[in-house]
């Protein structure tokens, strides 16, 4: 972002030091739109509020006394922009599967679609992930922006929400947390343990895989492991060959499929392959292109185009493993319109080109 898109008079006041201040501001960007994702479940929403969170922070520096840390200083400022947010939507945002009953495999509709704003959304790793640090905290982090963890986050009241992902995720103190909330340490630890209850009451009910971060044994995390890797590897291959008895070697038995903006969701592993051998059957002869997505393996993928040749643009595919590496959750994102450019993917392939 530049200074002139951060507040109107930044090119006026770029002689008086705002330079230094747009630089130190920018450093948070990235952990910033985390946090905000994880607050909202939307990634423009969190876009959105560290658009604000740093129009406030220009606004204010002056008064910035410097008792606490500009990172604390910059975090308060992003909680109370979250809060604003949340207490005007008008929905919860959600995942297919909190909203009501699988569906058969061989229905014909795909069900309702509801708008954007009702859906937890994909979010690139890169935008809110560090590239390189402590490999346990890192673990962490991919675990924390897991496709059903942020669902599972959306049902805690916000200042819960706000409070277990400063302690549990980011690893601040209660006392830097209460400070930041301008509320004591009790408070904070009463609402941490609040919203860990919610979350193993929610967890059943929306996927197994919505534990708290770090909770999960396992290899490693993140969709750069060499098991997530290899898992990835071979759902594409099984996938783009369209071998049904190969992919569903790869799902847990009670694995689930998902599209938003469709209401609906087929689950079981052999109600997936009827699925895709039934109303998905248009997607034999797929080509894809792998990428990162919250924490978890992902790819575009694209369909033959019977018209044009090559393939179009159809779906960003977020995979969702467990503990013993098998595929748990597929869900794909049809607006490739908001999707795929945000991932760098293009709007089709050509024959040469996925050749």
């Amino acid at each position: 972002m530049t200074q002139a898109a951060l507040r109107p008079d930044a090119a006026a006041r770029a002689d008086a030091g705002d330079g230094e201040l747009g630089a130190a501001l920018d450093a948070y960007r990235s952990e910033l739109t985390g946090y905000c994702y994880r607050m909202l479940g939307g990634a423009f929403d969190a876009d959105d509020a560290v658009q604000e969170t740093m129009l406030r922070a220009w606004r204010a520096h002056d008064r910035f006394e410097g008792r606490s840390s500009l990172r604390s200083w910059l975090y308060r400022i992003a909680t109370n922009v979250c809060f604003d947010h949340l207490g005007s939507a008008a929905h919860r945002r959600e995942r297919p599967m909190g909203l009501g009953a699988a569906q058969p495999p061989e229905l014909e509709r795909f069900g309702e679609t509801l708008a954007e704003e009702r859906w937890v959304e994909p979010v690139p790793d890169d935008a809110v992930l560090p590239r390189q640090g402590d490999p346990a905290q890192m673990a962490v982090g991919h675990e924390s922006i897991r496709l059903a963890f942020v669902a599972a986050l959306q049902h805690l009241p916000p200042r819960q929400r706000a409070v277990l992902v400063l302690r549990e995720v980011l690893r601040w103190s209660a006392a830097e947390t209460a400070e930041l909330l301008g509320t004591s340490v009790a408070a904070v630890n009463s609402a941490l343990q609040r919203a860990r209850a919610t979350l193993d009451e929610k967890a059943p009910t929306l996927e197994t895989t919505s534990s708290l971060p770090g909770a999960r044994t396992g290899r490693g995390s993140g969709p750069g492991a060499a098991w997530a890797q290899a898992m990835l590897e071979k759902y594409l291959d099984a996938f783009e060959r369209y071998d049904m008895e190969a992919l569903v070697a790869l799902l847990r038995d009670d694995a689930a499929l998902n599209m938003p903006p469709y209401s609906m969701w087929v689950q079981g592993k052999e109600h997936i392959a009827a699925w895709m051998l039934g109303p998905g059957a248009e997607c034999r002869g797929s080509r894809c292109l792998p990428v990162r997505a919250n924490g978890s393996p992902a790819f575009g993928q694209y369909r033959p185009d019977p018209v044009h040749g090559g393939w179009y643009a159809w779906g960003l595919v977020v995979l969702e493993a467990d503990d013993d590496g098998k595929v748990a959750g597929i869900t794909t994102f049809l607006d490739t319109g908001s999707w795929f450019p945000r991932f760098g993917l293009p709007e089709r392939l050509d024959p040469d080109l996925a050749a």
